[in-house]
């Protein structure tokens, strides 16, 4: 029988390739590992403990704020704090960063960037949500509070960066710029093996994903790409299929394994786009970019974008590279 690969395992024998300091770097790993695990446990007795809906309150975004975001994002702090790797987070739920100056932080070289739930509006109604994490090196001197510089890096310089994904089974992707991997969280056992090695999005997939009741809202640009995947072509496989559950890790996920593109667009909604680029866009861009897709702005690629705020937002093309790239000369031509 093949022997399955724990995540642990696997960070231990892939050291190697992770950049600049590669114990702290695997220990910041498992811390987020560790989170997950406990954000997991909770969202699986959702629907048994009071902890659905929302709190009433509104996050920095605007955005309603549900029992779990208040959770998760409570998790994850409290974990990450804990193991001393990092020297401050950045979170969607909260206007700006934590900096940690406690003495077990005095060495760290890490910041860490998250969406704690992103999607959780679905927790209510049983869909999948997911976690999101981006991992920079400060830029700041070792040995001082973090400061916003050292959050406000472009995609780029991210040294890791993934996604965790709570749905009809818990996985845990992510790269370190050395191609993208995934583990499946076994709850008999309590570990995550490795179940897809060397993710690759597929070309020419067939899928894409975007919210259609904002149509009328959209660049034309985006208007006349839609109606060329809706057409009906034998020649390049068209129509193509829509998919969209309205959680970003999910319709991601999707993508990923099946092969399409993921499309939020700015409109007279939303313009500057709804999503965010240092919490969703930039690792959601890296994964991508390493699993040999594309992700842009439209018309940039979004891991060379210079953030200038914690919770800027920009429209997001994000897949299978000839799907993006169809999509951007449509934006070219038409706007």
């Amino acid at each position: 029988m093949k022997r399955h690969i724990t995540l642990g395992e696997f960070i231990i024998e892939n050291q190697k390739d992770f950049p600049y300091a590669k114990g702290e770097l695997s220990a910041l790993l498992s811390s987020i590992r560790l989170a997950g695990k406990m954000v997991n446990q909770e969202i699986n007795k959702a629907g048994l403990a009071n902890i659905i809906g929302a709190v009433g309150l509104e996050n920095v975004q605007g955005e309603d704020q549900q029992k779990l975001d208040v959770l998760a994002n409570d998790m994850f702090i409290s974990t990450l704090k804990n193991r001393g790797e990092i020297c401050g987070i950045a979170s969607e739920e909260m206007e700006d960063f934590i900096s940690f100056n406690e003495s077990i932080h005095s060495d760290a070289k890490y910041v860490v960037l998250i969406d704690p739930l992103d999607g959780s509006s679905n927790i209510d109604v049983n869909v999948s949500v997911g976690t999101i994490f981006s991992i920079y090196r400060r830029v700041s001197p070792i040995g001082t509070p973090a400061t916003l510089e050292d959050f406000l890096q472009p995609g780029n310089k991210q040294v890791a960066a993934g996604y965790l994904i709570y749905g009809t089974s818990t996985m845990l992707v992510f790269s370190t710029g050395n191609g993208v991997n995934g583990f499946t969280f076994d709850p008999g056992i309590g570990s995550f093996f490795l179940s897809h090695p060397h993710m690759r999005v597929k070309e020419g997939g067939k899928i894409y994903s975007i919210n259609e009741g904002n149509y009328v809202h959209m660049p034309e640009g985006v208007k006349r790409y839609l109606k060329w995947c809706q057409e009906l072509d034998p020649a390049t496989n068209r129509p193509l299929t829509s998919r969209y559950i309205g959680s970003l890790v999910a319709d991601f996920h999707r993508n990923l394994l099946k092969g399409g593109i993921y499309i939020y667009p700015q409109g007279t909604t939303a313009p500057k786009g709804k999503l965010r680029l240092l919490y969703e866009c930039n690792p959601m861009a890296l994964l991508i970019e390493q699993a040999g897709g594309k992700a842009s702005d439209g018309k940039n690629r979004i891991l060379d974008i210079d953030p200038s705020e914690l919770h800027e937002r920009v429209p997001f093309f994000c897949g299978s590279t000839e799907m993006v790239e169809m999509a951007e000369d449509f934006i070219a031509k038409f706007g």
